[in-house]
């Protein structure tokens, strides 16, 4: 049961904060020994941290709800339309790239050079912040984020940093760049559900149902806490802590990959 809780807190906690998920559960993996959580598992996880940002963003989802019945606004029509085209490059990257995707995570080397990227990220969004004063979206915005957020393909660099990045240095307030960042965050988080949940079924077996609820109910908890975190850490300016911590465990795992190879 530990093992499915710990898996649970590092999806939850690291999914949302701009640290690399995947980069992480490759680091447990390698230097604690932690098991990879399995495809099932894996699904769970993520629906876990799904259900806390549908929970969040519930007012958003609602609006843009209506809008699609023609009863909303045209702005909220407008939102989909930005969140189709924002997700659109990831789909198509990775189905084109799904088998180089696959081979990075067995990589440490890769990982570390993934968090340093993550690091140059949060450093550029932290030092034009100043200038992010755009409160409205635009199609070119959401085509920027989309095909950055491609980049969080590769285990180390964060999603939820390179997208929320990219909003700022694109001219978007703290507020805006985040919000657009965690709406996106819903189609690849159901997305990477599925797919996991589909390659499940495909190999039917013995699952310890009871850990899948604790692992689920951990990361969907402790996600809730990430996202309310980081929200009040972007409208402080303070993304430049996540680039130190990114920046240090990229260098730690560099020198780490080094000294053991292979």
């Amino acid at each position: 049961m530990i093992r499915y809780a710990l898996l649970g807190l590092i999806q939850g906690l690291t999914e949302f904060l701009p640290v690399s998920s995947s980069g992480h559960l490759v680091l447990a993996g390698r230097w604690i020994g932690l098991d990879p959580p399995g495809v099932l598992l894996e699904a769970m996880l993520h629906w876990g941290t799904l259900l806390a940002v549908l929970l969040v963003f519930r007012k958003d989802l609602a609006a843009m709800i209506m809008a699609l019945g023609g009863r909303g606004r045209i702005e909220d029509r407008k939102r989909i339309g930005f969140l189709v085209a924002g997700t659109l490059p990831i789909v198509v990257t990775g189905l084109l790239l799904r088998g180089p995707v696959e081979q990075a995570f067995s990589s440490v080397l890769v990982v570390g050079i993934g968090l340093i990227v993550s690091a140059g990220f949060l450093f550029a969004a932290s030092l034009l912040q100043v200038h992010a004063r755009r409160a409205t979206l635009c199609f070119s915005d959401s085509m920027v984020v989309g095909c950055a957020q491609t980049l969080s393909l590769v285990p180390g660099i964060s999603r939820s940093g390179v997208t929320i990045s990219t909003g700022l240095v694109a001219g978007l307030t703290p507020e805006g760049a985040t919000r657009f960042s965690f709406l996106l965050s819903i189609p690849a988080l159901l997305g990477a559900g599925l797919l996991h949940l589909i390659e499940a079924l495909q190999a039917p077996q013995q699952f310890d149902w009871a850990g899948l609820a604790i692992g689920t109910a951990v990361s969907f908890g402790v996600g809730l806490l990430a996202i309310h975190a980081l929200l009040g850490l972007v409208r402080r300016r303070k993304l430049w802590w996540f680039a130190i911590y990114c920046l240090g465990l990229g260098l730690g795992t560099l020198g780490w990959s080094v000294l053991t190879p292979g």
